[in-house]
């Protein structure tokens, strides 16, 4: 089959064209042929990075997390699936796990569902991963019908998942952003934007929550904008991260009795740790997108698989709105 691969990590990486063996089979896993695949920042950490991450693949690596595509082959002790269903998840690209710019994957059948039946392929492969970590985070947070909910960066990847899972689990939602493009985004979504770069947080706290706070505060720039979500958060709230690699000053946190939750959505593939929960988290998710709950946000740049290396460049851009997706031609 064919395979994008890079022989060796750093800045200037390049994916090369190559054949390499189908995958055979383990006990559990299912042949997916690959329609389409999409690029995360961990993705671009990994090529740009690789040798100073342990969870990266041995070189010559397949990268790549996310998938749609079709069951071709079906293995041992595998239930729920059968060949020729359509299905999606994020199931390697990392460790001992092949990655998804290929033609074909193995992936473990606990890792995948069945794809939404109002997607094409391409909006599909763009929510496993980002899917998965909004969920976690807003479950994890214990959200609620009537709560408010405060995202930061509505229009990335995660923030752009994140304000519609929790407008469908009834909450009131805000969500940040720059620019009247972004601005103009969040609002198809039937969420109140704030423009961060005109607005402080003392500001829209006040304006939005009477000064209360946001029940929670769900935080994907992380860095020093962790502080700005545990000042935006109010008292016993919950801030939910996926950007917590840094040193931070926890004395708001502790003094509003804040609770907060690091998502880490590769863990299961990792240590294969209880894998059947991305699993039942991308089946619920597909029911939610079926009900008309939530559409994946595409940029507007169109990649084919021998041109993965423009596709890590545009998100690496930071020009991208939306997810970068690639399409097996």
């Amino acid at each position: 089959m064919r395979a994008m691969t890079i022989n060796k990590y750093g800045e200037n990486a390049t994916f090369e064209s190559r054949e390499v063996t189908l995958p055979v089979l383990k006990n559990g896993q299912v042949l997916i042929k690959i329609a389409a695949s999409s690029v995360n920042t961990v993705d671009t950490m990994i090529r740009a990075m690789g040798k100073d991450l342990p969870f990266s693949p041995k070189n010559p690596a397949i990268l790549g997390m996310d998938f749609a595509g079709t069951i071709e082959e079906v293995g041992t002790n595998v239930t729920g699936f059968d060949v020729g269903d359509e299905v999606y998840g994020c199931i390697g690209g990392l460790a001992d796990l092949q990655g998804t710019l290929a033609d074909y994957v193995a992936a473990d059948s606990k890792l995948i569902a069945l794809k939404p039946k109002n997607l094409s392929m391409k909006e599909t492969a763009a929510l496993p991963l980002v899917g998965i970590t909004a969920y976690e985070g807003l479950i994890r947070s214990n959200i609620k019908s009537g709560q408010k909910v405060l995202v930061h960066g509505g229009t990335g990847g995660v923030g752009h998942v994140a304000v519609q899972l929790a407008k469908h689990f009834g909450a009131e939602v805000y969500a940040t952003c720059g620019g009247e493009n972004q601005m103009e985004i969040i609002k198809k979504f039937g969420i109140e934007p704030i423009n961060y770069k005109t607005e402080q947080v003392e500001d829209y706290v006040n304006k939005h929550t009477n000064s209360a706070g946001f029940d929670i505060v769900f935080d994907s720039v992380g860095g020093a904008n962790m502080v700005k979500s545990f000042e935006a958060a109010a008292l016993n709230g919950h801030v939910a991260s996926t950007v917590s690699l840094c040193e931070i000053d926890l004395s708001t946190m502790h003094f509003k009795g804040l609770s907060l939750h690091v998502v880490f959505m590769l863990i299961p593939m990792l240590h294969d740790f209880k894998r059947e929960q991305h699993g039942k988290i991308l089946s619920n998710i597909t029911k939610i997108v079926e009900a008309g709950n939530l559409k994946p946000l595409l940029d507007e740049q169109q990649f084919s698989l021998e041109n993965v290396g423009a596709a890590y460049a545009r998100l690496e851009s930071k020009k991208a709105i939306g997810k970068v997706v690639i399409v097996n031609e």
